[in-house]
């Protein structure tokens, strides 16, 4: 099984920002998010995370007890001159551009389409024969919101405009099995730390 968890709330996240390699720490509530979700992860036997600081943070948060790999291929994407600007500052016709095209690249940034094919790879590489989320062990993978919908995306068999459709909390666990011959999405945007709602 291969288990993602998005990192928890980060400052960035916390006032509206569009954060891809900017390096935005926790939040108080972010922290506390990373180890509500750390109680449903019992029995995992590999943690990876991206090298961004919010996402090591969530993972040593998690409490596993494992060692903590660092894997470039899970980093979130570049949005080049966007990084770290109020989402309502991007233009509404480059919005409709990134949209409409996994290949359209922010100034100085990564297209959808290359952040889509990195994460691919890292997925692949894990359920490969005799890798350790196939043969019956648990990959937590640590990441950010972009990664996590490619692997979603690659999980059903969707192209990387997939992305667009999908909405992924922060702190939110995506869980991957495999199928026969094939990925299988069996949990997608999970939140143990949200408080039941009220019928």
């Amino acid at each position: 099984m291969l288990i993602l968890v998005r990192h928890g709330e980060s400052t960035g996240n916390a006032a509206g920002l569009l954060l891809g390699r900017l390096d935005a720490p926790l939040t108080d509530r972010g922290r506390a998010q990373a180890r509500s979700v750390g109680e449903v992860l019992a029995g995992a036997t590999r943690l990876i995370s991206s090298p961004l600081s919010r996402a090591r943070d969530t993972a040593e948060a998690l409490g596993t007890g494992l060692g903590l790999e660092v894997d470039e291929r899970w980093i979130e994407v570049d949005y080049g001159e966007y990084d770290g600007r109020a989402l309502d500052d991007v233009p509404g016709e480059v919005w409709a551009r990134w949209r409409a095209d996994p290949h359209f690249r922010p100034p100085g940034g990564e297209t959808l389409a290359e952040a889509g094919a990195r994460v691919r790879d890292a997925c692949e590489e894990l359920f490969a024969e005799g890798g350790a989320a196939r043969d019956g062990g648990t990959v937590v993978v640590v990441s950010h919101v972009s990664p996590i919908k490619a692997a979603a995306c690659w999980a059903l068999g969707l192209g990387d405009e997939g992305a667009w459709r999908l909405y992924l909390a922060t702190a939110s666990v995506t869980r991957i099995g495999w199928g026969p011959g094939a990925p299988v999405l069996r949990a997608f945007n999970d939140t143990p730390w949200a408080a039941p709602r009220r019928a």
